[in-house]
């Protein structure tokens, strides 16, 4: 199987415990994130060759976030260490009918204050079949934004397949003189596959798609393939929340001939949702790579979403067992 290069930024996240607000006591629990490390980390617990692409900052937070990725089985070799700062965020979860609320703090990170000169995309995507990128990255700045078009455009020229994850960031992106729209329509371009629903899709093209659910993600979906012509995957979720530890979730995949949606699964007793979108892609991604049919496909990536909201942190540690137990409905203790 092809080997998966994620490009992204490594931050720190720091959570209030026990769903208390932000220093509320005086503590944060500390865990390894951002959205391509999750993919990659993902992909790995399924079987997967990946490699993560970034930059950290030289002292012993980049090499604790390196040693995270290094545990779980990621090709860390080409994370350099540079200049500038660790980029953090901080969440308080949320409880009840109050809902969790994320503070970044990424500003003259290490990763960006990188360029597009500082990666050599010509040995970084040396054996790769498959770059994974998001919309985090442009969101951070114009020279992350420069970097993600630049990695696109070095996979597009070498044959390697792009996917990319629209994880629209409106803090981020407003806090410098940004044009989200253009700058994602050229990413979404290069892409074969889009993570992203009917709301991004709107983003893009600058309209709305009206309708019933599914009439409306496949309307958008179609919209989305007639305006690039590279694109050929669109896999999304659809999430109702009824309160901080109950959930509906269902995944859809829609290709230019057909569309399939699954039942709604109830996820409730959540204990951390964070990271479910980048489960929900790493099972997507390893549908496609060990050649299940598009059905299946979108079930594995359900199934490592609805898992991911019973594990603490942000990445999916869960495997093959994991995804088959869960699509069996096994919820007995596995003895």
């Amino acid at each position: 199987m092809a080997k998966v290069v994620c490009f992204g930024e490594l931050l720190l996240r720091l959570t209030a415990p026990g769903r208390e607000l932000l220093l509320q006591n005086g503590r944060l629990d500390v865990h390894v994130g951002g959205a391509e490390a999750n993919v990659a980390v993902g992909l790995t617990s399924l079987g997967h060759e990946t490699a993560m692409v970034s930059r950290v900052p030289d002292n012993a937070l980049g090499e604790a976030a390196i040693g995270y990725l290094r545990r779980h089985c990621v090709d860390v070799s080409e994370v350099p260490r540079g200049d500038g700062r660790m980029g953090l965020y901080f969440l308080a979860v949320g409880a009840g009918l109050r809902p969790s609320a994320i503070v970044y703090d990424r500003e003259e990170s290490s990763f960006g204050l990188a360029g597009k000169d500082d990666f050599d995309w010509d040995r970084l995507l040396d054996g790769a079949g498959w770059l994974h990128l998001s919309g985090i990255t442009p969101a951070l700045g114009p020279r992350s934004a420069e970097a993600a078009l630049t990695a696109a455009d070095a996979a597009r020229s070498r044959g390697v397949k792009v996917s990319f994850d629209g994880n629209y960031r409106a803090q981020l992106w407003q806090r410098w003189d940004s044009d989200p729209k253009a700058i994602l329509t050229k990413l979404v371009a290069k892409a074969e596959i889009l993570f992203g629903n009917h709301r991004d899709i709107s983003l893009l093209l600058g309209r709305e798609f009206g309708g019933d659910g599914e009439e409306r993600r496949r309307s958008a979906a179609m919209a989305a393939f007639d305006a690039f012509p590279n694109l050929q995957f669109i896999a999304s979720t659809a999430r109702h929340v009824d309160d901080a530890d109950r959930h509906r979730i269902s995944a859809r995949i829609d290709t230019r001939k057909s569309a399939s949606q699954t039942e709604e699964i109830v996820v409730a007793g959540i204990v951390d949702r964070i990271g479910a979108g980048d489960a929900f892609a790493a099972g997507v991604l390893h549908g496609l790579l060990t050649g299940q049919d598009q059905e299946r496909t979108g079930r594995y990536g359900l199934a490592l979403a609805c898992l991911k909201h019973s594990l603490p942190g942000d990445a999916s540690l869960f495997t093959q067992a994991d995804i088959d137990a869960f699509l069996a409905g096994e919820l007995d203790v596995r003895r």
